[in-house]
């Protein structure tokens, strides 16, 4: 009988959890309010916490001007002013064609602007938008994750199409941390929406095959804040870069092709250079073994200000580069080296060298080395040494490595680190014998050896 009551009371705890996901998500779309109609609770915070509230109004409006530049910025497709519109449910009849209804907004506390705002009509893909219409009969809803803003879903559409749904995380740390300090949810949530919009946005305007498509959005009345954005998104699978080890190489070198095609796409796209300041393999998935770009919230478009190289410095965990001030006042390829940098730290250093093809690794050692390090060969250093654990020499860093990319990997992670030599001698298992250097100010020839060291210092 108590397993029974126990087995009653998790179903029920069970099918709350799941219709309030369903609440929360996929509400039919609301009619905004009609004339005279109150809009909802007050957004103004408690009379202790009033005066941050201009402060809220200053960052949830510095965000939506940036909305406001990528929408319009370049060439690209769906350039054009975000409209100041409900995009809501389909109209009967309408065969699946997303039908604007009048451009009502609801009226903001002042100080804030106009929500909800939204990027142009535009066409996002091959077939019609979707919109609120599309998730009223979803099946098979099931929580994926979430980060710092957002919750991520995936649901199945009537049609029998998987499909991702992101939504902002109303537990989550950025709402949360906001609230505290303001005591305004829905002026916080508008703060948090604008990074789901800003996504939202670069996903229709760097439209591309190794950018996840953007396939729709609905904004919906959930709890007790009007006009919440969900966006409707292509699905795919995390990166999991130990599974990602245990595939074929073969499989690796197309992920890495994806990845330096989509390199070059953000060096040259229509809104300029784009950088991604948050590059770790989470921000990314697979989709039909292609690697797709789906986080795009932490994305920069602008180069950085400067008005000497010293304002130029790219700082990362184990080194730094400086790059040139142009005449114009910004740094030449920050974003590009940004994106460049991590890219092979995070991706090409692990999935690369790692069971390639023997005829293949002299060339994978000269793109691993075009990364970041100078090749010195028939030569070594014969001082500038430091300890490390668990040495092969008492007196230096003597460690055995795989290949060279696991060499640079360490020579990374060491802070004093900036050189490296690569001897001809192995350990009993075959791993390569590699010192490791503090500086190479005296470079001596030796046949046995090669050398490298960081470009620039």
């Amino acid at each position: 009988m108590r397993r029974r009551r126990a087995a009653v009371a998790a179903g029920f705890c069970a099918s709350f959890l799941l219709g309030s996901v369903l609440n929360v998500l996929f509400a039919p779309g609301s009619e905004p309010p009609r004339p005279g109609q109150s809009p909802g609770p007050s957004l103004a915070p408690s009379p202790s916490r009033r005066g941050g509230r201009g402060e809220l109004a200053r960052q949830i409006r510095a965000r939506y001007e940036e909305v406001q530049r990528y929408s319009r910025g370049g060439p690209g497709p769906g350039a054009g002013r975000p409209e100041r519109r409900r995009l809501m449910d389909l109209a009967p009849g309408g065969q699946g064609l997303l039908r604007p209804r009048s451009p009502r907004a609801r009226p903001p506390p002042d100080g804030f602007p106009v929500w909800p705002p939204a990027p142009g009509p535009g066409s996002s893909g091959p077939g019609p938008r979707l919109g609120c219409a599309a998730l009223r009969n979803v099946s098979g809803a099931q929580y994926v994750g979430s980060g710092y803003t957002k919750a991520v879903y995936r649901v199945r559409l009537p049609g029998g199409a998987a499909v991702a749904l992101k939504a902002v995380d109303f537990s989550g740390h950025d709402l949360g941390s906001c609230v505290r300090e303001f005591g305004a949810r829905r002026g916080c949530y508008r703060l948090a929406a604008h990074k789901l919009l800003k996504e939202m946005v670069l996903l229709e305007r760097l439209r591309h095959p190794n950018v996840l498509q953007l396939y729709g959005y609905c904004y919906q009345d959930s709890e007790d804040i009007p006009d919440t954005l969900t966006t409707i998104t292509e699905l795919g699978a995390p990166v999991e870069m130990i599974q990602l080890l245990q595939t074929s190489w073969e499989d690796r070198f197309r992920i890495c092709l994806s990845l330096g095609r989509l390199l070059h796409h953000l060096a040259h796209s229509p809104l300029g250079s784009v950088t991604l300041l948050d590059f770790r393999p989470r921000q990314f998935v697979l989709v039909d073994g292609e690697l797709k770009v789906t986080d795009l919230d932490d994305a920069r478009v602008e180069e950085t200000l400067c008005a000497s190289s010293a304002d130029c410095i790219l700082e990362f965990p184990a080194r730094n580069f400086t790059l040139p001030c142009s005449a114009q006042g910004w740094c030449e390829g920050m974003n590009e080296k940004r994106n460049l940098y991590n890219a092979y730290r995070f991706f090409f250093t692990y999935l690369l060298p790692h069971s390639a093809p023997p005829s293949l690794r002299p060339l994978l050692d000269s793109i691993v080395n075009a990364t970041d390090y100078q090749r010195i060969p028939d030569s070594t250093i014969p001082q500038e040494d430091y300890r490390c654990w668990p040495s092969h020499h008492h007196g230096s860093c003597l460690l055995s490595v795989f290949n060279l990319a696991e060499a640079v990997d360490v020579c990374e992670s060491h802070a004093q680190c900036r050189a490296f030599v690569v001897t001809n001698q192995t350990t009993w298992t075959g791993r390569k014998l590699v010192f490791f250097k503090t500086g190479w100010s005296q470079v001596v020839p030796d046949s046995s050896k090669t050398t490298y060291v960081r470009f620039p210092s």
